[in-house]
């Protein structure tokens, strides 16, 4: 692979967990004035519209059908299983331990793209990844009971992400980021909004602060279009392991900006 390509793939996968670090603390933030499922379904229609805007400015691809099922299926593990069921489980726990457990993406990741893609397990890789997720490991066995479920939670969009990482590869090889998200996004804001309806509706927008709307701005903006975006780039340029192996880099950026934000 060319290494000005493999560069920014690196480039672009550290941009994207830096944005999602970030979000842990700004999205428990906002969960203060805004419901879970409200801020999830803000997410995948903000980003929805967000997409849809940039792909007028971008090269039109058309999707074939058998294509167009399998962004069906990537959304859910990308961002209906992954994103949603993450906001639920930051709600009950701290944005420090949620992106504790971001972690653990590289090894299920590597299992995954082991069996999947048969991808080689090396021992630096074991290595790395064992040191990294002893942590995660640590925190969810000492968490309390209404943590833990939170923990636990996040666990799970973990594995959901590692899943659409490894197995839906083949779709970023032959479309653009821009192309499978503005897809991928309407597919959850049309699983998200029947749950979402009443929650949205009974919201007394008079009532919500200005810090709330804007964090729930860089939720949509920054932890959702410019993430995706540059993960979905890094996705085509990196191997899913690789890809992966940033997630490292949650915790360090959720930490120093929860400390700078007050929050616990």
């Amino acid at each position: 692979m060319d290494k000005s390509k493999n560069l920014y793939g690196h480039l672009f996968a550290l941009t994207a967990n830096v944005m999602w670090g970030l979000m842990s603390p700004i999205g428990k933030s906002a969960l203060q004035e805004f419901s879970p499922i409200s801020v999830t379904t803000f997410r995948m229609v903000g980003a929805a519209a967000a997409f849809w805007i940039l792909s007028m400015f971008c090269k039109q691809e058309h999707v074939n059908h058998q294509d167009m099922l399998k962004i069906f299926f990537a959304s859910l593990f990308a961002l209906v299983f992954n994103q949603g069921v993450f906001i639920f489980g930051l709600s009950m726990t701290s944005p420090i331990d949620a992106s504790i457990v971001t972690t653990t993406l590289p090894i299920v990741t590597m299992v995954v793209a082991a069996i999947y893609l048969k991808e080689p397990i090396t021992n630096k890789k074991v290595l790395g990844i064992f040191i990294g997720a002893m942590g995660a490991l640590i925190l969810i066995m000492s968490s309390q009971a209404g943590s833990l479920i939170g923990d636990l939670l996040c666990l799970v969009a973990q594995i959901s992400f590692s899943i659409y990482l490894t197995v839906f590869k083949g779709l970023s090889q032959r479309y653009s980021a821009v192309t499978i998200n503005k897809w991928m996004f309407i597919y959850a804001s049309m699983c998200y909004i029947p749950f979402s309806y009443y929650d949205i509706s009974t919201i007394q927008w008079t009532s919500v602060s200005t810090v709330a709307i804007l964090q729930v701005l860089y939720v949509v903006l920054g932890g959702s279009f410019l993430a995706y975006l540059c993960i979905m780039t890094a996705q085509r340029l990196l191997r899913p392991t690789v890809v992966s192996m940033y997630n490292y880099m949650q915790p360090i950026v959720a930490t120093i900006a929860a400390i700078a934000m007050g929050i616990g």
